[in-house]
């Protein structure tokens, strides 16, 4: 089989960002594939196809992408940030199952955006961490209620993704709720927009001044630990446990 697919990671938003692996991949490159707002980073060249779809259709993406390897095509699955995390790299290899023939695969990593975010901000991520998609749209509200508040009783230090969409609005208020009962007002949380990106907006407040219009789709939260604290302007979390 000639045909390849890599996986890629494109970085939080700035090119500047996206390794020089990954542009390697998308030079070489017949087919991009990927949600429809990545696919848009990639410039459109002779002789490369791109394949734009809807976000909800990863499984179907990833099938697209197995299919045109088999044809011998080179293909990249374009994800943001890094697509192990919360994207694309999963989906490939579900879809990957059961099928008879495998193509040569790559999985190119990517600076995800709690790691943008968290350097951005100082270093609220200096200690254990954790990183819980907010979504629903693939696992039950009650299973992230209680991830939610175990990690809050482990003391960890969290990384929210996709926090607050437009469908959804009612469900980062319950984070918030669900936050305050289990750390207490005054632990620090952190939003942080378009990282990387001519929008880029960095928030640092206490759980008791947090609201929920705070964040959106574009913002990724960092609730620190029990040793967060401030630094002049910048956030971290000591490595050391008193």
């Amino acid at each position: 089989m000639s045909g390849w697919v890599a996986v890629a990671g494109l970085g939080p938003g700035a090119e500047d960002l996206v390794t020089p692996e990954v542009r390697a991949a998308l030079a070489e490159a017949t087919d991009v594939v990927g949600y429809i707002p990545y696919v848009a980073r990639v410039a459109p060249r002779p002789g490369l196809a791109l394949h734009p779809s809807d976000n909800r259709v990863e499984l179907e993406r990833a099938r697209l992408a197995l299919d045109l390897a088999a044809r011998g095509r080179r293909v990249v699955v374009v994800s943001s940030g890094d697509p192990g995390v919360f994207a694309m790299a999963s989906a490939l290899f579900e879809a990957l199952e059961g099928c008879e023939d495998t193509p040569d695969i790559r999985i190119l990593p990517g600076i995800t955006a709690m790691l943008a975010a968290s350097a951005r901000l100082g270093a609220p991520l200096g200690h254990d961490f954790c990183a819980i998609n907010l979504s629903d749209n693939l696992k039950p509200w009650a299973l992230i209620e209680k991830r939610l508040r175990l990690a809050a009783e482990a003391d960890f230090a969290m990384a929210f993704y996709n926090p607050r969409s437009k469908a959804r609005p009612e469900g980062f208020a319950r984070v918030l709720e669900i936050l305050r009962e289990a750390c207490g007002p005054d632990r620090l949380i952190s939003f942080a927009r378009a990282v990387s990106t001519p929008d880029e907006a960095l928030s640092t407040v206490t759980l008791a001044e947090a609201r929920p219009e705070m964040a959106d789709m574009r913002t990724v939260v960092i609730l620190g630990n029990s040793a967060t604290r401030r630094a002049g302007a910048w956030v971290y979390t000591p490595r050391s446990v008193p």
